[in-house]
């Protein structure tokens, strides 16, 4: 144990009121700056206290914290791993306390950011040419020499050390977020979903809880009209904004710094809270990222967000691309889909309404939504075998013969040999359905007699799509059934004709669907 002789602290009056300017620091961080004192004596911690008392550091003020002990001092370093300085003693329940406290922060907390300063009133216990090498130790000094002008001095190098430090790891950290961000964001494919992804990683760079919104006006009819800006993705009390239009749903002064960086074509920052992110694609397509938060940017998040909206900017301008390609098949589809229909004078919107009802059908029976989007594309070629069929079978108005009912009945089969040989997902799920749709819950359907299960679920979706549409549309051999009576029959075949949980579904969620037939009126 230290005596109270050689641990007697000298301080002297001068520097007892001295200040570092209040400037801010380079790095991003508020409040105090913590100090662990770690003595067995009481009164080295009043007096380090009193001396340092009301002493600021780049503008924030100094937090203390005390152990006597090494295990106290290991409970307090758990407690706060953003400790800046330990003022550490050697000698306290063992001659080398401080030496194994040294030794376990550096090597077993793999703390390597904390400045520990050794004080020692017993040099002889731990020879400083000795400590100093064999020590990750960043100072040593004798509790004899630590004046009070001495003790700030030798705080302020520390503290220093530590801004410095805290801004080359926050470079660190955030460059490599920004690399892994900018891995993750470009495994998205979907326009929307890349927007939300872009503002989870941003807020994440920058360890922010702010609010933030996405948006994009380009020549996709879904998202833009007469170059107008739609919101994809939002957080904060901008997310109920979600695709509606900019200059309808935001605040005055928001919207006219989106139209200040879409009409200078350039990002720019405001007042230090606020950040705009403008980006033009090759193609001509135009987005927009705002940013608000509560604390002002530091250069460091400036640097970090326009290094992100570098790579962003290249990401945004492949899914452009890929999302003009995505809607000139999804044309194509509906296209070949309609001319189908038209073939078996029914009408174009058919294939739509089977498209959107299987989706919802594939969403609510718990598919991934990758999936049930692959479905929503795939849904319009289902009856692409009917090319095969006679237009005195396909279109006779009167009952089918039992020949013709064979003939009728091989357009699945058709339709399946017509996709099956592409690779590509899309087509390969409408290979699917083209052949599965027709079979019966119960293995009384065509063409190969499947019965639950064993019909593939992309068929069995697509029946409850296909045959409720069809219920509700007029047709050359029928008028369309009103809904009461398109609902019974449904319960009816529930089992039978259809799997019953997407029987259920459909019942369940009528109103949906009904609002999806209003919406693709024929």
């Amino acid at each position: 144990m230290s005596t109270r002789t050689d641990d007697e602290l000298l301080f002297q009056d001068e520097a007892a009121k001295s200040a570092a300017p209040e400037v801010d620091c380079s790095v991003r961080s508020n409040g105090s700056w913590k100090i662990l004192v770690v003595d067995d004596e009481a009164e080295v911690h009043d007096v380090t206290r009193l001396v340092l008392s009301g002493f600021k550091y780049k503008g924030r003020p100094l937090q203390f914290l005390s152990a006597y002990t090494g295990q106290e001092a290991r409970e307090v370093m758990a407690a706060n791993p953003d400790i800046a300085v330990i003022l550490l003693d050697v000698v306290m329940e063992e001659n080398d306390t401080g030496l194994k406290l040294v030794q376990y922060i550096r090597e077993v907390m793999k703390n390597h950011f904390v400045r520990i300063i050794l004080r020692t009133g017993q040099p002889g216990q731990a020879p400083e040419e000795r400590v100093i090498v064999e020590y990750d130790i960043n100072d040593y000094k004798e509790k004899t020499e630590l004046t009070a002008q001495k003790l700030i001095t030798t705080i302020v190098s520390a503290l220093r050390t530590s801004c410095d430090i805290a801004t080359i790891e926050a470079n660190r950290q955030g460059l490599e977020k920004i690399i892994e961000a900018s891995e993750n964001i470009f495994e998205l494919q979907s326009l929307e979903k890349f927007s939300t992804g872009v503002l989870t990683q941003i807020t994440s760079i920058l360890s922010l809880h702010r609010n933030a919104i996405v948006c994009q006006a380009s020549g996709f009819a879904a998202v833009n009209h007469l170059g107008q800006f739609n919101i994809l993705a939002a957080t904060g009390e901008f997310q109920p904004f979600i695709r509606k239009n900019v200059a309808d749903v935001l605040p005055t002064d928001v919207h006219a710094l989106v139209i200040k960086a879409v009409k200078e074509r350039s990002s720019l920052f405001f007042d230090g809270k606020r950040y705009v992110g403008y980006f033009r694609s090759s193609n001509g397509s135009e987005s927009v990222i705002y940013l608000e938060g509560y604390a002002p940017l530091s250069d460091l998040d400036r640097q970090l967000v326009e290094i992100f909206f570098a790579n962003v900017s290249i990401a945004f301008d492949n899914l452009h691309l890929n999302k003009e390609v995505e809607d000139t098949q999804r044309e194509i589809i509906h296209t070949l889909g309609e001319t189908i229909e038209w073939r078996s004078h029914e009408t174009g919107n058919h294939v739509r309404r089977v498209s959107e009802y299987t989706y919802i059908l594939a969403l609510k029976y718990g598919l991934p939504e990758a999936e049930a989007d692959l479905l929503r594309l795939a849904a319009p070629m289902h009856d692409v075998g009917k090319l095969g069929i006679p237009d005195s079978v396909l279109n006779k108005p009167g009952l089918l013969t039992p020949e013709e009912m064979v003939l009728i009945q091989t357009h699945p089969a058709i339709g399946y040999e017509i996709l099956k040989s592409s690779q590509r997902p899309m087509l390969k799920a409408a290979a699917t359905i083209s052949l599965h749709h027709h079979e019966r819950y119960d293995g009384t359907g065509y063409p190969a007699g499947l019965a639950g299960e064993d019909i593939h679920v992309y068929g069995r979706l697509a029946a409850v799509a296909d045959v409720f549409d069809a219920l509700m549309s007029d047709r050359i051999y029928r008028p369309a059934w009103p809904v009461d009576q398109v609902t019974g029959h449904f319960k009816k075949e529930r089992g039978q004709h259809f799997d019953p949980r997407m029987t259920d579904i459909l019942l369940d969620n009528l109103a949906e669907f009904l609002t999806i037939r209003a919406t693709y009126k024929d």
